[in-house]
């Protein structure tokens, strides 16, 4: 039996790995900066306080994220286009502020995610609470459905912020993956 539930799950792993990259590197630094700097645009032109970034990078986690989710996103974050910052949470800091152009040269891809119940007012109000949650440490049991109501993974906090605004009735996954978060919002930018 358990030989059988090894087996399964290595043919799992691989028909999802040939679904999508397992694992993707930057592109040569020129290329990459360019696509950087196109991201920091789209984030300064098409971002407003409180939208969610949605993207796929490069670190290990990521990969990993990826391949146990079977999506093509392995993170979330808020963005503070104010400040030219993102606040996000991940495993290395808890819930901290990263510069944008430090956060787009860690994406290969990204979405910008207007969240459904998003208003200007709501927006600041998420990104204010955000900002609050800063120094929290990260949710790692979160990961499995046990939630820390005093810590955060990326998208729990992405939807923690918005709390307030949610729909009575609004069903929350026990495990929120980045790449759902499309179906709470409207993807500005890809």
């Amino acid at each position: 039996m358990a030989v059988a539930r090894v087996l399964s799950s290595v043919l799992l792993l691989s028909a999802m790995a040939c679904v999508r990259p397992l694992v993707v590197r930057p592109a040569p630094e020129a290329t990459q900066t360019q696509r950087s700097d196109l991201m920091v645009r789209a984030l300064k032109t098409t971002g407003k306080p409180g939208d969610w970034l949605v993207r796929r990078g490069y670190h290990g986690t990521d990969h990993a994220i990826s391949l146990v989710t079977g999506a093509a996103f392995s993170h979330a974050a808020l963005l503070d286009v104010e400040r030219g910052q993102v606040v996000e949470a991940d495993g290395a800091g808890g819930v901290h502020v990263t510069p944008l152009e430090t956060f787009a040269e860690a994406s290969h891809r990204l979405w910008i995610v207007r969240p459904a119940w998003w208003t200007p007012e709501r927006g600041a109000e998420a990104v204010a609470q955000a900002r609050a949650l800063v120094g929290r440490k990260y949710d790692f049991t979160g990961l499995s459905g046990l939630n820390d109501p005093n810590r955060y993974y990326c998208t729990e906090l992405c939807l923690h912020v918005y709390r307030e605004a949610l729909p009575k009735g609004f069903h929350r996954p026990a495990v929120i993956a980045p790449g759902i978060l499309y179906e709470w919002g409207t993807v500005l930018w890809d």
